[in-house]
C-alpha cells in the first residue's frame, strides 16, 4: 500500500512550549489542583475535557483500558457510571483498583490518577441515571455491555423492546451504576521543550496527608 506521506512516524513530534509547572504553582491538595486544571480545560473548550482513560486488570493479570466520562469529582474521589457486568465491571470486582488518565492535548497536559475503586451508593446511581437523556437510559437497559451479539439489528430490537416496555420512565437496572476511584497518587504533567517535561506527583501517606514531589521527565 502506497504511503500518503514520506514523513516517518518516528519523526512526528511537537516541542511543547505553552506553559510550565512548578511546585509553587500547585495547590497543597491534588483535588484542588485538578479542579483548577479541569476548569482551564473547560474554559479552553478542549473537546470532551471530561473524557478519561480507565485502566483495569483482569483475573488473568492482563490490563485493559477504555475511555469513559467523569461525571463528578470531589474530596472523596472521581466518579463515573457504567454497566457493572461489563469487562471493566468484572475486572473491578476481581481487582478493585484502577488508573485514570486525562490527556488535554490542546493544553499539553496530562493528569494520571491511581487508587482503590468502590461502587457509589444506590441513591447516587439512581439520581444520575434519572438525569440522563431518555434514549441513554433505554440504551443502558437494552445493552448487555461487552457481551457478543449477532447483529446491529438484534441490538436495535432489544432497544425497541425496552422502549415499548418502559416508555418515558425506565427504571435504573440493577446492573448499572457508579464507581468512585479513591486516589492515593495523582500526577500532573505539563509538556515542556526538549522533552524536559514538568511532573508533580502527589502521594497519600499513612496519615492521609499528601506528599508533593517533582519527578524527572
Amino acid at each position: 500500500m502506497k504511503q500518503k506521506t514520506d514523513k516517518s512516524i518516528a519523526d512526528l513530534r511537537i516541542d511543547y512550549s505553552q506553559a510550565s509547572l512548578s511546585e509553587a504553582d500547585t495547590a497543597a491538595d491534588p483535588i484542588t489542583q485538578f479542579n483548577k486544571w479541569f476548569d482551564e480545560a473547560i474554559s479552553a473548550e478542549v473537546p470532551e475535557a471530561n473524557a478519561m482513560s480507565l485502566a483495569t486488570v483482569g483475573n488473568n493479570g492482563r490490563p485493559s483500558s477504555r475511555i469513559v466520562l467523569i461525571k463528578h469529582f470531589d474530596a472523596q474521589g472521581f466518579t463515573w457510571f457504567t454497566n457493572f457486568e461489563s469487562r471493566k465491571g468484572h475486572d473491578l470486582l476481581e481487582h478493585p483498583y484502577g488508573a485514570l488518565l486525562f490527556h488535554w492535548v490542546a493544553l499539553e497536559r496530562q493528569v494520571r490518577i491511581e487508587g482503590r475503586v468502590e461502587r457509589v451508593s444506590d441513591s447516587e446511581s439512581d439520581a444520575y441515571f434519572h438525569s440522563r437523556p431518555l434514549r441513554s437510559r433505554l440504551g443502558a437497559i437494552a445493552s448487555a455491555q461487552s457481551e457478543t451479539i449477532a447483529s446491529r439489528e438484534l441490538l436495535e430490537a432489544e432497544y425497541a423492546k425496552a422502549e415499548q416496555k418502559y416508555g418515558d420512565n425506565p427504571p435504573r437496572p440493577n446492573h448499572w451504576g457508579g464507581y468512585r476511584l479513591l486516589p492515593d497518587t495523582v500526577e500532573f504533567w505539563q509538556g515542556r521543550r526538549s522533552r524536559l517535561h514538568d511532573r508533580i506527583l502527589y502521594t497519600l501517606d499513612a496519615d492521609d496527608k499528601w506528599l508533593r514531589q517533582r519527578l524527572q521527565p
